[in-house]
Protein backbone atom coordinates (compact mmCIF):
# COMPACT_ATOMS: atom_id res chain seq x y z
CA UNK A 1 0.00 0.00 0.00
CA UNK A 2 1.54 3.38 -0.71
CA UNK A 3 1.88 6.40 1.67
CA UNK A 4 1.84 9.36 0.35
CA UNK A 5 4.79 10.97 2.32
CA UNK A 6 6.18 14.60 2.50
CA UNK A 7 10.19 14.85 2.87
CA UNK A 8 11.17 17.92 4.85
CA UNK A 9 14.35 19.06 4.62
CA UNK A 10 14.73 17.66 1.41
CA UNK A 11 18.37 18.40 -0.62
CA UNK A 12 19.56 17.58 -3.94
CA UNK A 13 23.15 16.54 -2.46
CA UNK A 14 23.22 12.87 -2.85
CA UNK A 15 25.57 12.13 0.41
CA UNK A 16 22.12 13.83 2.88
CA UNK A 17 19.60 11.26 3.78
CA UNK A 18 17.08 13.11 2.89
CA UNK A 19 18.31 12.73 -0.75
CA UNK A 20 18.43 8.76 -0.09
CA UNK A 21 14.98 8.98 1.84
CA UNK A 22 13.52 10.51 -1.61
CA UNK A 23 14.56 7.74 -3.77
CA UNK A 24 14.25 4.88 -1.57
CA UNK A 25 10.19 5.95 -1.38
CA UNK A 26 10.04 6.26 -4.80
CA UNK A 27 11.24 2.89 -5.17
CA UNK A 28 9.26 1.44 -3.03
CA UNK A 29 5.94 3.29 -5.13
CA UNK A 30 5.60 5.95 -2.50
CA UNK A 31 4.35 9.18 -3.65
CA UNK A 32 6.91 11.92 -2.50
CA UNK A 33 6.15 15.53 -2.22
CA UNK A 34 9.89 16.74 -1.01
CA UNK A 35 10.46 20.41 0.56
CA UNK A 36 13.54 21.99 0.86
CA UNK A 37 15.10 25.86 1.31
CA UNK A 38 15.71 25.91 -2.04
CA UNK A 39 14.26 24.51 -5.38
CA UNK A 40 16.10 21.29 -6.88
CA UNK A 41 15.05 17.98 -8.57
CA UNK A 42 15.97 14.51 -6.95
CA UNK A 43 15.82 12.19 -9.83
CA UNK A 44 11.87 12.65 -10.97
CA UNK A 45 10.79 14.45 -7.76
CA UNK A 46 11.06 17.90 -7.65
CA UNK A 47 12.25 19.69 -4.33
CA UNK A 48 9.94 23.27 -3.64
CA UNK A 49 10.12 25.63 -1.05
CA UNK A 50 6.56 26.35 -0.89
CA UNK A 51 3.92 25.14 1.65
CA UNK A 52 1.47 22.92 -0.98
CA UNK A 53 -2.29 22.50 0.35
CA UNK A 54 -1.99 18.27 0.09
CA UNK A 55 -4.78 16.38 0.97
CA UNK A 56 -4.36 12.49 2.06
CA UNK A 57 -0.66 12.88 3.37
CA UNK A 58 0.44 9.53 5.26
CA UNK A 59 3.63 10.74 6.36
CA UNK A 60 5.72 13.57 7.60
CA UNK A 61 9.62 12.71 7.54
CA UNK A 62 11.75 15.25 8.96
CA UNK A 63 15.11 15.72 8.08
CA UNK A 64 15.54 18.83 10.23
CA UNK A 65 16.53 20.05 13.41
CA UNK A 66 14.18 20.97 15.93
CA UNK A 67 15.21 24.76 15.84
CA UNK A 68 14.46 24.59 12.12
CA UNK A 69 10.93 22.93 12.16
CA UNK A 70 8.94 25.65 14.82
CA UNK A 71 8.76 27.36 11.19
CA UNK A 72 6.78 24.53 9.84
CA UNK A 73 4.87 23.48 13.08
CA UNK A 74 1.13 25.12 11.90
CA UNK A 75 1.85 23.34 8.00
CA UNK A 76 2.84 19.71 9.38
CA UNK A 77 -0.27 19.85 11.68
CA UNK A 78 -2.28 21.59 9.25
CA UNK A 79 -1.63 18.12 6.62
CA UNK A 80 -3.27 16.02 9.49
CA UNK A 81 -0.93 13.18 8.69
CA UNK A 82 -1.00 9.89 10.02
CA UNK A 83 2.32 10.19 11.57
CA UNK A 84 5.39 12.15 11.80
CA UNK A 85 8.45 10.14 11.48
CA UNK A 86 11.71 11.78 13.49
CA UNK A 87 14.56 10.43 12.22
CA UNK A 88 17.64 10.81 14.04
CA UNK A 89 18.85 13.78 15.21
CA UNK A 90 15.44 15.83 14.62
CA UNK A 91 13.67 14.89 17.74
CA UNK A 92 11.49 17.03 19.17
CA UNK A 93 9.40 16.82 22.22
CA UNK A 94 7.15 19.90 21.55
CA UNK A 95 6.43 18.74 18.20
CA UNK A 96 5.87 15.52 19.40
CA UNK A 97 3.15 16.47 21.88
CA UNK A 98 1.63 19.20 19.58
CA UNK A 99 1.15 16.03 17.18
CA UNK A 100 -0.09 13.52 20.03
CA UNK A 101 -2.67 16.17 20.64
CA UNK A 102 -3.93 16.54 17.32
CA UNK A 103 -4.24 12.56 17.09
CA UNK A 104 -1.10 12.14 14.75
CA UNK A 105 1.73 10.06 15.90
CA UNK A 106 4.97 11.00 16.71
CA UNK A 107 7.73 7.77 15.57
CA UNK A 108 11.28 8.73 16.29
CA UNK A 109 12.63 6.43 13.42
CA UNK A 110 14.68 6.41 10.68
CA UNK A 111 13.13 6.17 7.83
CA UNK A 112 15.79 4.68 5.43
CA UNK A 113 15.60 1.55 8.32
CA UNK A 114 12.00 1.37 8.34
CA UNK A 115 11.54 0.84 4.53
CA UNK A 116 14.64 -1.60 4.57
CA UNK A 117 13.24 -3.55 6.79
CA UNK A 118 9.10 -3.60 5.44
CA UNK A 119 7.91 -1.76 8.58
CA UNK A 120 7.12 1.50 6.87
Amino acid sequence: MSKKTMVLGASENPSRYSFLAVNRLRANGHPVVAIGNKNGQIGETPIITERPAEERVDTVTLYLNPALQKQYYDYILSLQPKRIIFNPGTENEELEELAKEKGIEPVEACTLVLLSTGQY
